[in-house]
């Protein structure tokens, strides 16, 4: 994440135009604004079309990004809310559950940069959703980024499955040794 860093990797450039969806729970009014617009402007620097929706909470954003997933044709998506921890075990609840959720989606082939900030206060999460200090955001959506080339660049070619055609005769002897795709 920018700020945790001394080596910021360059965003990606794409050939083909990349589509990220930022699904954000703007439950503090002025973080969700800071992170919106940090995520926005990475997006905007890489030329990636983006979109925004918005969700209750925290909680409802992976599902979002599921929905989303399976549903339309989104190459990336971004993930920004902030959960402050309360009096009770909501809060454990809430980002354990989210970062799971998160990650299970990923390992099943969605491109998601993880900006949801969970800290101890208010003081935290303006430190982290401010861009000139840590930008949780903005790394976010450039995680995003790296995630939708690599992706791309590890696509595999289409070559079929199975045998070849032409490799069995009607009556189902092979013609010669096996010819697998």
């Amino acid at each position: 994440m920018a700020g945790h860093s001394d080596n910021v990797l360059t965003l990606p450039a794409f050939d083909k135009p990349a589509r990220v969806l930022i699904v954000i729970a703007p439950y503090y009014g002025a973080i969700s604004a800071a992170q919106l617009s940090s995520a926005r402007a990475v997006l905007d620097s890489a030329g990636v079309t983006h979109e925004t929706v918005e969700m209750p909470g925290s909680l409802e954003i992976p599902t979002a990004i599921g929905i989303a997933h399976r549903q339309s044709d989104f190459d990336g998506y971004v993930a920004l809310g902030c959960v402050i921890r309360g009096r009770t075990s909501h809060y454990d609840v809430v980002v354990n559950e989210s970062a799971r959720a998160i990650a299970t989606l990923g390992l099943a082939g969605a491109c998601i940069g993880n900006g949801i900030i969970t800290v101890e206060n208010m003081e935290q999460a303006e430190e982290r959703a401010d861009a000139d200090r840590l930008d949780t955001a903005g790394g976010a959506a450039a995680a995003a980024l790296h995630l939708i080339a690599l992706q791309r660049s590890m696509k595999k070619a289409d070559t079929g499955v199975g045998f070849k055609p032409g490799s069995f005769r009607h009556d189902g002897l092979r013609k010669t040794g096996p010819t697998v795709a």
